[in-house]
């Protein structure tokens, strides 16, 4: 990446801002590969908060996930709990890659992994049908011990518009340039706390361009009143 050591500069920076801000984060870590592609999944394109909401109503509703596999999308864009093209991408992505799994092993799970060492885990999921960059990442950094940090739009986006990546830089280039900067100990860290940041700042824009809006119909809506 051009000019990575300013970025790396401000990159650490942010770091250390965050952890300053933010309680301490505790680490995910599934024991059943296949838990995290689900978590995954599901929180790549809502928020955090929301997708932790969404699983426990999964796990009220599915058997396993071997029950979720072979539900029709609509229940599972019910469960999510809005009928959305995001929620809809969402059903689709995961039955489609539950499928992938289950033709491959027969079963929902994806135990085997863990056996055939890192790179080859990496590959088969990528090569999965269903699964994206951040599923990839999720899988790798939370149940295969690999070295990943999974990026969500929201959280490029951040980057970008704080200029702590080149704004040129892809998906996948600014993937491997935070995975030099930040190790592989502290990478689940960066990730929940730049995750958190990008959600919070996101979501205050919006309440802030909402308030700026009502104010100004509510302006214009008592000249109106004067004016009769």
């Amino acid at each position: 990446m051009e000019n990575s050591k300013e970025y790396s500069k401000k990159l650490h920076k942010l770091y250390r801002s965050l952890k300053r801000k933010y309680p301490k984060v505790q680490r995910a870590v599934y024991d059943e590969p296949v838990e995290a592609l689900v978590y995954a999944s599901v929180s790549e394109n809502m928020s955090g908060t929301a997708a932790q909401s969404a699983m426990r109503r999964f796990a009220d509703y599915f058997v396993d996930f071997n029950d979720l596999r072979v539900s029709r999308a609509e229940e599972i864009v019910e469960t999510l709990g809005e009928d959305t093209p995001a929620t809809r991408d969402i059903a689709s992505a995961l039955t489609r890659a539950l499928c992938a799994v289950f033709d491959k092993y027969s079963t929902a799970s994806l135990e085997a992994l863990k056996k055939i060492g890192k790179r080859p885990a990496k590959q088969f999921l990528e090569e999965m049908d269903g699964t994206s960059h951040f599923v990839v990442n999720y899988c790798m950094l939370t149940s295969l011990q690999g070295h990943a940090i999974p990026l969500t739009k929201k959280m490029i986006e951040y980057l970008r518009t704080n200029e702590l990546v080149h704004p040129d830089a892809d998906e996948q280039q600014i993937e491997g340039f935070l995975a030099r900067q930040i190790s592989a100990e502290n990478a689940y860290e960066f990730y929940a706390l730049l995750r958190r940041q990008s959600e919070s700042r996101r979501g205050k824009q919006k309440k802030k361009t909402t308030r700026k809006s009502e104010t100004k119909a509510t302006t214009k809506t008592k000249r109106k009143m004067k004016e009769n």
